[in-house]
């Protein structure tokens, strides 16, 4: 084990201190967006094209792996395809604790959970493409973040006539 694995893990530990998260929660100042469009559907739930977008890090074990190096974070994203298998996908990321989701993936990507939905006639088909960013992201990668891969994200989606995004924060 290097010596930067050994420093996540105890930072890792170091926030399962009720006292350390408490601190941390009162002192965190989220990055504010107040003006985000709200659209209502034009289509039934059981009609709408979904896709699903995680910031947990979860990418293909076949996918060049996220920048685990840069303090700042990685502001790309991974595609995941809609029909993958749980085998096949990996979390790469450092700033959080994912062991249960290394077990069930579905706790930051409800891929499976949207299919038993689809299966039952409540939600429409999938978008070809899921969607994993990675969270803990600053700037200078935060404003690349918001200003071109969000925005490519977003126009892949539209193209793909995609009527629900959902975000699934880890």
């Amino acid at each position: 084990m290097n010596k930067e694995t050994i420093i996540d893990k105890l930072w890792v530990a170091l926030f399962r201190i009720p006292v350390v998260k408490n601190y941390w929660a009162r002192s965190y100042k989220p990055v504010l967006f107040d003006r985000v469009p709200w659209t209502k559907l034009k289509k039934p739930l059981a009609e709408c094209k979904i896709a699903l977008f995680t910031t947990g890090g979860i990418q293909l074990k076949t996918d060049k792996a996220f920048d685990l190096s840069d303090p700042h974070g990685d502001s790309s994203f991974r595609r995941i395809p809609h029909d993958v298998a749980p085998e096949n996908l990996i979390i790469e990321h450092k700033y959080y604790d994912h062991r249960d989701a290394d077990r069930d993936p579905n706790l930051i990507l409800p891929f499976e959970i949207l299919r038993d939905l689809q299966a039952e006639g409540l939600v429409g088909p999938s978008n070809q493409f899921h969607y994993s960013f990675m969270g803990h992201i600053e700037e200078p990668h935060l404003t690349t973040l918001i200003q071109k891969s969000a925005v490519k994200a977003a126009k892949e989606i539209k193209q793909q006539q995609v009527d629900i995004a959902l975000l699934v924060p880890a």
